[in-house]
């Protein structure tokens, strides 16, 4: 999962978010900046019945007051999440990914109208990030 930090850049840069089912979000600036949310159609809390662990199934939360506006969240995008990001907004230009595994993270070259962009980061996830974080603000400087 990608830091809150560079989220919060990549919202900032334009990235949209579609909800969908499974996607994981920040609520950030109100004391829970540490918390992963996810959306889920069910609520599966783990308990102990009768000693033993279980799951058990609550249903939705319709009695909870409480809202939140999508743009109020902060959207913590997986890796294949971003990597469909990356592959739409590039989609004109064709380009070629290249990820690989290296000792310290993760090195991603992408060739780009036949010149590389390269990115690198401790995991996967971050390095499509910052690919993403860079196409997104040279397309809003254009």
């Amino acid at each position: 999962m990608i830091p809150l930090t560079l989220a919060k850049q990549l919202k900032e840069a334009g990235l949209v978010w579609q909800t969908a089912v499974n996607d994981f979000f920040a609520i950030p600036d109100r004391g829970m900046d540490d918390k992963v949310f996810v959306i889920s159609d069910v609520m599966v809390t783990m308990e102990l019945v009768q000693g033993w662990p279980a799951l058990t199934f609550h249903g939705t939360a319709e009695w909870a007051a409480d809202h939140l506006l999508t743009h109020e969240a902060i959207w913590l995008p997986t890796e294949e999440k971003l990597r469909q990001e990356l592959e739409r907004l590039l989609q004109e230009a064709r380009p070629e990914f290249t990820l690989n595994r290296l000792a310290d993270g993760y090195h991603l070259v992408i060739m780009r109208e036949g010149r590389p962009l390269i990115f690198s980061a401790p995991t996967a996830s971050e390095t499509y990030a910052l690919a993403l974080l860079h196409i997104l603000n040279q397309l809003s400087a254009r």
